[in-house]
């Protein structure tokens, strides 16, 4: 039942409808362990930043490992008194460069591993995971 003949469009504005028949159909309560584990674009973003997030971790540390290594090799280098200093009988380059590098690494690793825990701690956290 209409009231009267309908009216043409106004000039100049279109009107626009189409079934979305194209569209990809995705449930209402998806959540993002499944774009994950579904591959899609959301959760290859999310592995990404995660892998740019543990790399850029990764070229911190390394740099901050080689930053205190050569500190130490300056030291031995430059400072000519102590390449004389002896402890037990061994000079204190030897030990620095032989021994020293050791609690370097040590702490490297820890502050690493401790970073790299957060890192995928945060992640969990935004995918759902518990």
């Amino acid at each position: 039942m209409t009231l009267g003949p309908e009216k043409p469009p106004a000039p100049g504005r279109v009107r626009v409808s189409a079934p979305r028949s194209h569209a990809q159909h995705i449930p209402h309560g998806t959540s993002v362990s499944y774009e994950v584990a579904e591959q899609s674009a959301v959760g290859e973003v999310m592995v990404r930043a995660l892998i740019r997030s543990q790399l850029r971790l990764a070229l911190v540390v390394s740099a901050g490992f080689l930053a205190a290594l050569l500190l130490c090799w300056g030291i031995v280098r430059w400072v000519p008194s102590f390449t004389d200093w002896r402890i037990l009988g061994i000079p204190a380059a030897w030990l620095m460069m032989g021994a020293g590098v050791y609690p370097i690494i040590g702490a490297c690793a820890w502050l690493y591993v401790r970073a790299a825990t957060r890192n995928e701690s945060q992640y969990r956290d935004l995918v759902g995971e518990k």
